[in-house]
């Protein structure tokens, strides 16, 4: 009786098929949930924060004796690039972009002038870069950040002393917020930009005020 029931029994029943659109839905949100679980796993795996540079409060400045007379200063004003960085781990990169066309020297005729071949030659190389190899920190604080400085296609090494380093939450962008005062001493006749020296000195200090504000 057993045996004739499963038999009758089996002939009813119909094996259960997963139609196309079914299957193709099932995959669909299986890659859907992979990929999310990829990203929160990336997420989690790397804690550096990224900072957008704040144009508005950014800016760029260089200082040369001019003829043993006076300590002259030029600046330029658009500065742009990123910050990450984790303060935990003490770690992070930095890339600045100046434009070279913006040098304000208060004067336009010089201004001009510092645009041309004879100097930063803008036309031609619009971006001065310096881009980070290494960030040094002293506790909590940024202290040192070594890279490289690119003008006129020409990069050389230089290390950016660092004072004034601070992070808040800024309630005016309702975000996080860093700033910091970065200094370097280079020479203008490493990036062919000596003219008139040694009268107008080849030593130049170069000086980055810097706020970022982090990305949500």
């Amino acid at each position: 009786m057993m045996t004739i029931a499963a038999a009758n029994l089996s002939k009813t029943m119909k094996p259960y098929r997963t139609s196309p659109r079914t299957a193709t839905r099932t995959a669909s949100l299986l890659l859907r949930a992979s990929l999310l679980l990829l990203a929160l796993g990336g997420n989690a795996s790397s804690a550096a924060d990224r900072y957008q540079i704040d144009s508005e409060h950014t800016y760029t400045y260089f200082e040369y004796s001019h003829w043993g007379l006076s300590m002259q200063r030029s600046r330029f004003d658009i500065t742009t690039g990123t910050i990450e960085l984790d303060r935990d781990s003490q770690s992070g990169s930095i890339e600045i972009d100046i434009d070279a066309a913006s040098i304000s020297t208060g004067s336009d005729s010089f201004n001009q002038i510092m645009r041309s071949g004879d100097f930063f030659d803008s036309a031609n190389y619009p971006k001065i870069s310096f881009k980070s190899s290494a960030l040094h920190f002293e506790g909590p604080l940024l202290t040192q950040v070594d890279g490289d400085l690119t003008i006129k296609g020409i990069s050389h090494p230089v290390t950016l002393q660092i004072s004034n380093f601070s992070c808040r939450f800024m309630l005016i962008y309702g975000k996080q917020a860093c700033g910091a005062n970065g200094s370097a001493n280079i020479l203008r006749s490493d990036y062919k930009l000596g003219r008139y020296a040694p009268f107008v000195s080849d030593a130049v200090t170069l000086h980055i005020s810097v706020e970022a504000i982090k990305e949500y």
